[in-house]
C-alpha cells in the first residue's frame, strides 16, 4: 500500500509541476491520466509485494487443507523458504499476473477516483471553501468512500482469482489444479456461475472502506501538513 500510495503521489506532483511551468491551472489533470497513474502506482507495487502476498494466502489456507495435503508452514519466513525450495524462486510469483491486475485496477479506482471526486467536491463549495470544513475531513471521507465501493466493484474479481491461484493444490506430479489465470477463471464461472467473481464482496468492502478512508485521509493531510502540497 505504501508504495502505491507513494507513487502515486509522487507522478501527481510531477504533473502539478509540468502543468505550472506551462502556466496552466496545477490541478488540470485529465481524469483518464490519474486512472493512468494509479494503474502504474498500482502495477509496481503489487509486482514488489506478490511474494509476501503469497505466503500469506498460503499461511491462511494451509489449515483449511486436508491432513495430507498440508505443508504446515510455521511462519512467513518458513513458507517463503519452503516454496523457493520446493517449487523454485519464480513460483513466489505465482498468481503474480492477477495480483497485478488486480492492483492496478484497485489502485486506478482508488487514487484516481478519490484524486477526481475530491477536486470536484472541493470546487462544488458543499463543504465549505476548497473543501475546508473542518480540515477538510468531511470531503475526504465522502471522495475515500465513494473510490473504496468503485475499486471494490472491479477488483473483486481478480480477488477470487488470484486467491484460488495462490492456494490451488499441487498433485504428486507437480500438476496444479489450474494451469492460468483463464483456466481459473473460466473453471469458476462454469462451475460455480458469473456471480462467483464477486463473492466476498461486502466483508471485502468493509475491510477496505476503511483502510482506504483512514490511510488516504492520513497521507493526504500528513503530506499537506509537511510539505503544503496535496498528496492526491
Amino acid at each position: 500500500g505504501s508504495f502505491r500510495i507513494g507513487i502515486y503521489a509522487y507522478l501527481l506532483e510531477q504533473t502539478q509541476v509540468k502543468n505550472v511551468s506551462e502556466g496552466r491551472d496545477k490541478n488540470d489533470i485529465a481524469f483518464s491520466r490519474k486512472l493512468a497513474m494509479g494503474c502504474c502506482s498500482g502495477a509496481i507495487g503489487s509486482f514488489i509485494g506478490t511474494p509476501s502476498e503469497l505466503a500469506l494466502v498460503r499461511l491462511s489456507a494451509d489449515s483449511k487443507l486436508p491432513p495430507a495435503q498440508r505443508r504446515n508452514y510455521s511462519n512467513v519466513i518458513d513458507c517463503l523458504v519452503q516454496i523457493t525450495k520446493s517449487e523454485g524462486v519464480a513460483n513466489l510469483w505465482r498468481g503474480a499476473t492477477p495480483t497485478v491486475l488486480r492492483a492496478t485496477l484497485l489502485s486506478s479506482a482508488q487514487l484516481g477516483v478519490t484524486s477526481e471526486i475530491k477536486g470536484h467536491l472541493s470546487k462544488s463549495g458543499w463543504f465549505g471553501p476548497n473543501g475546508s470544513n473542518f480540515y477538510g475531513l468531511p470531503m475526504m471521507f465522502c471522495s475515500t468512500l465513494c473510490s473504496s465501493f468503485i475499486a471494490n466493484t472491479v477488483a473483486n474479481p481478480f480477488d477470487v482469482i488470484k486467491s484460488r491461484m495462490q492456494s490451488m493444490p499441487v498433485d504428486a506430479n507437480g500438476k496444479a489444479l489450474y494451469s492460468s489465470m483463464s483456466d481459473c477463471f473460466t473453471k469458476s464461472i462454469k462451475s460455480e456461475g458469473f456471480f462467483v467473481l464477486w463473492r466476498g464482496f461486502t466483508p471485502a468492502f468493509v475491510k477496505l472502506a476503511p483502510y482506504t478512508i483512514i490511510s488516504l485521509t492520513l497521507v493526504d493531510k500528513l503530506t499537506k501538513a509537511v510539505t503544503g502540497k496535496d498528496a492526491l
